[in-house]
């Protein structure tokens, strides 16, 4: 959860959410809205990453005033950045490209999580198969400025699991670095 916290954003507006699911009738709805993926239930854990589906002046007051808060600074000493941040929020003429900017941030915090997970030598499987609107529907999220975007299931693997004992199967480093 550290590294969700930590995960750096574009102007660092965080545009996101992370539901942890723990409860088992609601992981239950979740695999039936995730093509019965058994991920969905048999994870220790499981983060719904979510986007924000709105972006307007008055989220980036309010982070504004965290950045006040936790640097103990008036926010007139930056109001340059929060006038470029409106700029911007303000740029989003669709929501389509306020989707895929929201979406993308989302997916750097999902990278940071699973680099987390792996360094402490937790499994993680990235998820994008499932239902969106009905886990939006599911996690109360119908009547929020949040989307579920992507999920991650984390946990350690079963010593009875066959894929785990074989070697990762990645190409050639030379396939997939260009160096110029």
């Amino acid at each position: 959860e550290q590294a969700l916290v930590l995960a750096p954003s574009s102007f660092g507006l965080q545009p996101w959410k992370f539901v942890v699911v723990e409860d088992k009738a609601l992981r239950q709805q979740l695999r039936a809205a995730s093509w019965n993926q058994s991920q969905i239930t048999d994870a220790s854990h499981l983060i719904v990453f979510c986007r924000r589906t709105a972006m307007d002046e008055a989220y980036v007051h309010q982070y504004a005033q965290r950045i006040s808060e936790v640097r103990s600074l008036p926010v007139s000493s930056f109001q340059g950045y929060v006038d470029s941040m409106i700029k911007q929020a303000g740029s989003f003429a669709t929501s389509d490209a306020l989707q895929v900017w929201t979406s993308r941030q989302v997916y750097i915090a999902l990278g940071f999580a699973l680099s987390a997970a792996a360094l402490l030598g937790v499994d993680a499987c990235p998820m994008e198969g499932f239902e969106g609107p009905k886990y939006d529907q599911i996690l109360g999220l119908k009547d929020t400025p949040y989307a579920a975007t992507v999920v991650g299931a984390f946990g350690y693997r079963s010593p009875d699991d066959s894929f785990a004992k074989l070697a990762k199967v990645r190409f050639d480093p030379k396939d997939v670095i260009m160096r110029v």
